[in-house]
């Protein structure tokens, strides 16, 4: 950063000029934010730099050089009281546009000058408006040079509510998308639950950045804005930017026409001609929002599809989140190995990334395709020579071909988009023989590689053999080394005749050059310079010391004097100058002309180039896929996937992949085993730190991993192709959106019974633990026992609540598991030494180990005896309170009828009968107990064989 601050210096010198009374007074009167708060930010264009006012000049101050030393304060003289700003370089003012709008998830407002005004502007006007879902306006500007790693996705929803034939309301959610990057519009409807359980998973399917939403009633109490409400907390929850508009703007007005005008063609929707298709409000308030209409470039450019829920299995965000998909906190970047996304990103390519992102958020059900992805992961983990030729000499050369389509699209592509098309031209009959030349252990996966790969690159490089034939005819190739980019002088015949011209003044500027060095006796190049000064044209540059000489000779012209010397010039020389600058205005004009004809021939490969882009990014994920299964710490499997219902989960030696690449952590693997019909719900126990929740997430990410097509991190592995992983792991609180943590995790549960099937995979961790003890377990015990015997979903439900284990004596699918914890004890010591051994085994945990984790964690001494005091006192209650526990129905029976008959027999020896109650006080307390001693004595024998008579003895 400290190379930076010079630049700010610079830029706020210019600022205290630029900015006069006036401004501060218009920023004053500046409309307010829309919406309102802390979530716009307001950059004021001044031509060569950027300037920041207000609170958002704290916020840059901030987040971007960390300090507030950089304020400056305009008006009232330059003091604190003044109009906080902050001016940033325009390197340094794109890096935080990026940043702000991809990370921290900001809106962003550009304004420039006003007409007439330079940059010493007091004026303003909105020049360009950003959000997360829409970087239109600014793409250009800030991924000019460098490739957009996550497509900027904003989705527009609506929800209609119905009342059935049975008077029950339906809601119906209709969802449109856009996806700018490639150009596409997604349309879907879909009936919903109360919890919007669907829409989230379309959300996180969709990988959603902005969401636009009808905005409520004043009152905000009508069924509409609860539901609208409700609607926000999921997108809340998934870290969407909601953007509310006119309920008018959903209407599907005009929407129809429009689709016509983006498209032109017939959409590629089944079933559905233009007139028709699904989403109509939903699609109109989007298209209105991305002002796509009103720019020609648009026009013919979309494609129109229908998102099918069903064809992939359905994440919610709690699943995001607990099997670390991406990171959420940093607006979904990319982690090297703490998210998924990160472990298996070894892509060389932004499009092959990008898909990779997808594929995570879109795991298939159609076993079909996932086989085929396997076979060719498996394809290029057999090969590894090929798999490293293909990484370092092909794919790492590739651009992001959709970026430099899209510039075509628009107009705006230059010749370096040319030459980077033309050099993945050259790359293609390379990769083709290296594809042509892998070793196939199975004879199906070549034609599975040729049918995925060779046969469209074939294709593609044939379509593409004319461009390469244009480039080699019209550009100077010999320049491109120098990272220059210009025309043929012999392309065009005026062209040739300018280059021609140009030589010629070159040379009679040299000769100049050698004529004034002889007639001023000064040595040429080290005395007397010939430049080209902005200021001056072509000039002859003496230092101050030497152009003494001039004063001899009339014949000279002085120009100007500068630190770096005299500048002067001659008659001649001026007109070789005048010359020379007017050839080359008419070089450039001329070469802009024909740059424009090459990039227009350029620009009618944009399809082919699209289609090409899509099956690099495709071969890119595969090959990292294989990339990452053989380098792993244990190479990864290739899992045996089978149709839903059909398989159960059987995993050996599974290993959680974020964590087993972790420094210093040696992972140990385990066993799962989930057998339909026989133990599908698994109960897991055992202490904290001891490796339950690892257990329970590594099915889940294995699940996942399985059904993108990649290897897994088994020695082997089998499993049922699920619909959904549903999870409810650690929920935090977010008290500022009014929800608690036990609240988070109600609705997070809710949601999982609402639209879990028996093909689903659901994982909860520590179900109720936010409320009282009892009832944590009694909602604990119902969600289990609901799961466990009406959906009949494959679960893991790792707990403390050991009384939860007896759940497999009422469902004979139940099974528990705990992770084991060796217990050891010191000679002469009274303390335990816990070692956790990370290994899952059956049955059920016996103790609780909550106590050393605490002493683990250095807890006062003092602090751990008084819990373990505690621990125990709560253990003897629970006892006395429920001493029946543990002991069969006939054990119970046969112990009541015994101290019945105990009771009859010491009531009727101490005068019991009619007039019972005047005998009893007959008889002192001495010689009733002593009877009753006698009576149990009696009774001994019956009662030493009765275990629940026993527990009842030792509770008194």
């Amino acid at each position: 950063m400290s190379l930076m601050y010079g630049k700010e210096k610079d830029a706020d010198h210019d600022l205290q000029h630029a900015s006069d009374p006036g401004f501060v007074s218009f920023f004053s009167k500046l409309p307010k934010k829309s919406p309102a708060g802390d979530g716009v930010v307001r950059l004021f264009d001044r031509n060569d730099f950027y300037s920041v006012h207000g609170p958002d000049a704290h916020f840059v101050a901030t987040h971007v050089f960390r300090t507030n030393s950089v304020l400056k304060y305009l008006g009232a003289g330059g003091k604190a009281g003044g109009l906080p700003s902050v001016t940033l370089s325009c390197t340094l003012g794109h890096q935080f546009l990026r940043e702000a709008l991809t990370v921290k998830q900001l809106r962003v407002e550009i304004w420039a000058p006003a007409p007439g005004q330079g940059k010493k502007a007091a004026k303003f006007v909105l020049h360009k408006e950003a959000s997360p879902g829409n970087l239109q306006a600014v793409e250009d500007l800030l991924f000019a040079n460098s490739d957009v790693l996550s497509a900027p996705i904003v989705i527009a929803i609506k929800i209609s509510t119905s009342a059935g034939a049975d008077k029950a309301k339906t809601k119906s959610v209709s969802v449109a998308y856009a996806d700018t990057s490639v150009r596409e519009l997604g349309v879907a409807e879909f009936i919903d639950n109360d919890l919007f359980s669907n829409t989230e998973s379309l959300v996180i399917q969709l990988s959603a950045k902005e969401a636009i939403i009808p905005t409520g009633t004043a009152s905000g109490t009508t069924d509409r804005d609860i539901e609208l409400n409700k609607l926000k907390a999921v997108l809340e929850r998934c870290n969407v930017v909601i953007t509310e508009r006119k309920p008018s703007e959903f209407t599907a007005k005009n929407i129809v026409d429009d689709v016509r005008k983006l498209t032109q063609q017939e959409s590629d929707m089944e079933d559905s001609s233009m007139d028709s298709f699904p989403s109509q409000g939903a699609l109109s308030a989007l298209v209105h929002y991305l002002t796509l209409s009103s720019d020609p470039a648009n026009f013919g450019a979309y494609t129109l599809r229908t998102h099918d829920l069903a064809q992939y299995m359905r994440l919610d965000a709690s699943a995001v989140r607990a099997l670390g998909l991406v990171s959420f906190e940093a607006g979904g970047t990319i982690n090297k190995s703490s998210t998924l996304l990160g472990l298996l990103n070894k892509c060389k390519t932004a499009q092959g990334t990008r898909l990779l992102g997808t594929w995570l958020k879109q795991p298939l059900v159609n076993l079909h395709e996932i086989r085929k992805r396997q076979d060719l992961v498996e394809t290029f983990v057999d090969d590894s020579s090929t798999r490293r030729v293909l990484q370092d000499e092909y794919l790492k050369f590739m651009p992001d071909l959709h970026r430099i389509s899209k510039r075509f699209k628009k107009g705006v592509a230059s010749l370096e988009d040319v030459v980077r098309v033309y050099q993945v031209v050259l790359k293609m009959p390379g990769l083709i023989e290296t594809l042509d030349g892998i070793q196939h252990e199975h004879e199906a996966h070549r034609a599975l590689v040729n049918e995925t790969y060779l046969e469209p690159f074939r294709t593609h490089s044939d379509k593409l053999s004319k461009y390469s034939e244009m480039v080699e005819t019209t550009l100077d190739l010999a320049s491109l080394d120098t990272h220059t980019y210009t025309i043929k002088p012999e392309y065009d015949e005026g062209l040739q005749a300018l280059a021609a011209k140009l030589m010629e003044v070159r040379d009679g500027l040299d000769a100049e050059h050698r004529t004034a060095s002889r007639d001023l006796g000064l040595e040429l190049d080290k005395k007397l310079h010939l430049e080209n000064s902005a200021t001056y044209g072509y000039c002859f540059r003496l230092t101050k010391n030497d152009a003494k000489v001039l004063s001899k000779n009339k014949k000279y012209i002085e120009l100007g004097t500068t630190k770096s010397g005299v500048y002067f010039t001659t008659k001649a020389l001026k007109s070789l100058a005048t010359e020379y600058k007017e050839t080359t205005d008419d070089y450039q004009r001329t070469q802009s002309t024909l740059v424009k004809e090459v990039v227009n021939i350029a620009s009618t490969y944009t399809p082919i180039l699209e289609s090409l882009d899509h099956i690099l990014a495709h071969l890119d994920v595969i090959v990292s896929f294989a990339h990452v299964s053989v380098n792993a710490p244990e190479p990864y499997v290739k899992p045996t996937v089978l149709e839903k219902g059909e398989s159960s989960l059987i995993l050996r030696d599974a290993r959680h992949p974020c964590l087993e690449v972790q420094d210093e952590i040696s992972f140990i693997p385990n066993d799962v085993e989930m057998v339909k019909g026989e133990g599908e719900f698994e109960i897991i126990t055992g202490p904290n730190m001891g490796g339950k929740s690892t257990y329970i997430r590594q099915v889940g990410v294995i699940a996942l991993m399985a059904q993108a097509g990649c290897f897994v991190p088994c020695s082997s592995a089998t499993l049922p192709i699920f619909d959904s992983v549903l999870c409810r792991v650690g929920a935090g609180d977010s008290q500022l959106k009014g929800v608690s943590t036990f609240m988070a995790e109600m609705l997070e549960t809710a949601s999982i019974l609402r639209s879990a099937t028996k093909d689903s995979l659901i994982i909860i961790d520590e179900l109720g633990r936010g409320t009282s003890t009892y009832d944590g377990f009694g909602l604990a015990w119902a969600i289990s026992e609901h799961i466990a015997s009406k959906i009949r979903a494959f679960c893991l439900f790792a707990t403390h609540f050991h009384e939860l284990t007896a759940l497999d004596q009422q469902i004979p699918h139940v099974k528990n598991l705990h992770v084991v914890a060796h217990v050891g004890q010191e000679d002469g010591s009274q303390e335990r030494d816990i070692t956790l051994l990370y290994k899952v085994e059956p049955g059920v945990s016996d103790q609780s180990f909550g106590i050393h984790v605490a002493r683990l964690a250095n807890f006062p001494e003092n602090v751990v005896k008084l819990a373990k005091r505690k621990a125990e006192e709560l253990e003897d209650f629970a006892v006395g309170q429920h001493p029946q526990q543990e002991h069969s129905n006939e054990v119970t029976e046969e112990g009541i009828h015994i101290v019945e008959g105990l009771l009859r027999k010491w009531s009727e020896s101490t005068g019991g009968g009619d007039d019972e109650d005047v005998a009893m006080e007959d008889v002192s307390p001495e010689a009733q107990l002593e009877e009753l001693r006698r009576c149990v004595e009696e009774f001994r024998p019956q009662i030493e064989r009765n275990a629940w008579v026993q527990s009842l003895i030792v509770a008194l």
